[in-house]
């Protein structure tokens, strides 16, 4: 199988040099399986991509039957913590379910149904998420928002890792067939949209109920001097999956670079069969 992805190296590692920072990239055709890196290996703070394995570990508790979907949770007055989200803006005592406190975690990065979440799976059932789909270099110990003055460790992940774990969700392999494709549905409906897919063209077709010219399933993540945006972009028949990890790269520089990788890798493979 004739080489592809390689042949963004040169453009890749050029936009890096301009950018400046520290990067870790990982891009992954899952198809054929070549891959292409920098410094994929690194560890960087996760910020709201910890939020992937997160879910990944609620459907893998529902899968089990140790939960429903369906289950209800109780918003709480001391489970309302800043950033982003909607749920703390709520009235305290509003209920939603396990599904749409994930929908929200993910296409929001609602911070409060992140922290419902993580006390109603716990530590080593998102630990056991990360092992299973060898998020080998990462770790997981805090909520969002509330680190403690004396933490134990912090949230990190690396480039390869995210890569790694949308690997598993992209082969139904994280869990079951039917939690993937569940949780990939979800990451489609994501609605920060201003890193990878910021240079891509309008996906709908000109013709109502035309397929897309392309699909991005992804999670971003921002804090200080840390912008991020992992997923898997479907475009030409074809899945290739786009992890950009940046630290100290003032945050337009660094989505408006993810952006240009974005589109390097849709002209690549939109007229590919």
């Amino acid at each position: 199988m004739a080489a592809v992805l390689s042949a963004l190296g040169p453009s890749i590692g050029k936009l890096m040099e301009e950018t400046g920072g520290q990067w870790g990239i990982y891009l992954e055709d899952v198809r054929t399986g070549e891959r292409l890196g920098f410094a994929e290996h690194q560890r960087f703070y996760a910020a709201s991509l910890i939020k992937v394995p997160i879910m990944t570990a609620v459907f893998a508790e529902a899968y089990a039957g140790r939960l429903a979907l369906s289950d209800k949770l109780r918003l709480r007055r001391e489970d309302q913590v800043g950033g982003d989200g909607v749920l703390q803006h709520l009235t305290p005592g509003t209920e939603l379910t396990v599904y749409d406190a994930v929908t929200l975690m993910i296409i929001q990065s609602d911070n409060t149904a992140t922290n419902m979440l993580i006390d109603l799976v716990g530590t080593d059932a998102i630990r056991a998420a990360m092992s299973r789909t060898e998020m080998v270099n990462s770790s997981f110990y805090n909520k969002l928002m509330i680190v403690p003055a004396e933490p134990e460790g912090y949230n990190e992940v690396t480039a390869a890792d995210m890569g790694s774990h949308f690997r598993c969700l992209a082969t139904g392999k994280a869990i079951s067939y039917n939690s993937c494709l569940h949780m990939i549905n979800i990451l489609k409906r994501q609605q920060h949209r201003d890193r990878i897919p910021c240079r891509l063209p309008d996906p709908e077709g000109d013709v109502i109920g035309m397929l897309p010219k392309w699909e991005l399933a992804n999670k971003t993540g921002t804090v200080t001097n840390i912008t991020h945006d992992a997923g898997i972009l479907y475009v030409g028949g074809h899945a290739v999956i786009i992890c950009a990890l940046s630290k100290n790269v003032d945050a337009k520089a660094a989505g408006e670079m993810m952006g240009q990788i974005g589109r390097m890798v849709y002209d690549l493979y939109a007229g590919r069969s």
